[in-house]
Formats: structure tokens, C-alpha cells, sequence
């Protein structure tokens, strides 16, 4: 008598020992076909970029190198790095296929700017820095139509684009002869009488 009630209790307990079993399995093989899917991030590039000092091609240390990767108008965020002691700055982060504003800041040089496309798996660039140029000042003698956009006192004019001369026509020499065509009276001219 007493082992019956024993039995009982020991075939219900197994009964429940194999219900939770099954739904357990059935639970992890249901999780296989919900949740995230993975999705494998895009292939990004390895950026090297290079600063260096224009005047003598030295590499600049501590210089901040900030990517800006851009979506449409939008910029997404901010990367910065600095550079070591070679003046390189190394990025493996950004997908290809991004357009990437870059801006390279260094103590007592001129801000570097511009925007590029990611296109390669690797790409390398060199950043030649410039000190700033002297400021333009209505205090100071200037040359006639010297804007003084970036000019120094010893920085001669520009040439123009086409190719001409931006001077007045040369003159002849004192002792030179003129030609029998300049002594010929031009028929436009009124003649004196």
C-alpha cells in the first residue's frame, strides 16, 4: 500500500520531467528560425594618410587627422586621430564606398580640407601642410591691383592665364630705324595740311 502512491508520484514525475524536455527542444528549434539574421558589415577600406610639412618635407607629429564620413548633406559622425611620429595616421573603419570629408589640424600650419570618395580597399595620402600667410592690411604699401590673397612682400604678381604679356608694348631703341611702312600716312587719319 504504501509503495503504490509511491509509484504514482514517481510515473507522474517522469511524465512532467518528459513534457518540459519536449517543450524545451521545441523551444530552442523554433529560436533557429526567428530572431536577427546576421548580417555581414560592408567591406571597409584601410586609409594611410601622411602628413607632412611643405617647406621641407618633414613629417609632422601630433597632428589631428578628423574623418568625417558624409550621407548625403548629412555627416555622421567624427573620427580623429593623431599622428606618430612618421606623421601617418591609419583608419581601418570606413565602408567603401563612403564619401569622406577630411580635415587634418596642426599647431602654427594652415587647416587642410576636402572631401574625397572611398573607392579602394586601400588607399594612401599625403597632406603637405603650409605655414599661414600674411594677412592683407590697408595699413601697408601695395602694388596696384594686389588683392594680397596669400601675397608676402617678396612674392612677385601673377601672369595672367592666357598666356600674354601684362606689360605695356616694349619701345624701340632711340637709335633705331623706322620702318618705310611707318612713314606711309595712314588713309584713316586726317593729314595735316
Amino acid at each position: 500500500m504504501f509503495y503504490r502512491p509511491l509509484v504514482r508520484l514517481g510515473v507522474l514525475v517522469v511524465g512532467f520531467a518528459l513534457a518540459v524536455s519536449s517543450i524545451h527542444i521545441g523551444a530552442q528549434q523554433e529560436d533557429s528560425h526567428r530572431g536577427r539574421k546576421y548580417k555581414a558589415p560592408p567591406p571597409s577600406s584601410r586609409i594611410e594618410v601622411t602628413v607632412l610639412r611643405a617647406a621641407n618635407g618633414k613629417p609632422l607629429e601630433s597632428a589631428a587627422v578628423i574623418f568625417h564620413p558624409i550621407e548625403g548633406d548629412r555627416d555622421k559622425g567624427g573620427m580623429e586621430l593623431k599622428t606618430n611620429e612618421d606623421g601617418k595616421a591609419v583608419i581601418d573603419v570606413i565602408p567603401v564606398g563612403d564619401t569622406v570629408r577630411l580635415q587634418v589640424i596642426a599647431h602654427g600650419f594652415q587647416t587642410y580640407g576636402g572631401d574625397f570618395k572611398v573607392d579602394k580597399t586601400s588607399l594612401t595620402m599625403e597632406i603637405r601642410m603650409k605655414r599661414p600667410g600674411e594677412q592683407y592690411s590697408i595699413y601697408k604699401e601695395h602694388e596696384p591691383g594686389d588683392s594680397g590673397a596669400g601675397s608676402s612682400p617678396d612674392s612677385k604678381p601673377a601672369k595672367p592665364a592666357d598666356g600674354s604679356k601684362d606689360q605695356a608694348p616694349a619701345k624701340p631703341p632711340a637709335d633705331a630705324k623706322p620702318n618705310q611702312a611707318d612713314n606711309q600716312p595712314n588713309p584713316s587719319q586726317p593729314q595735316p595740311n
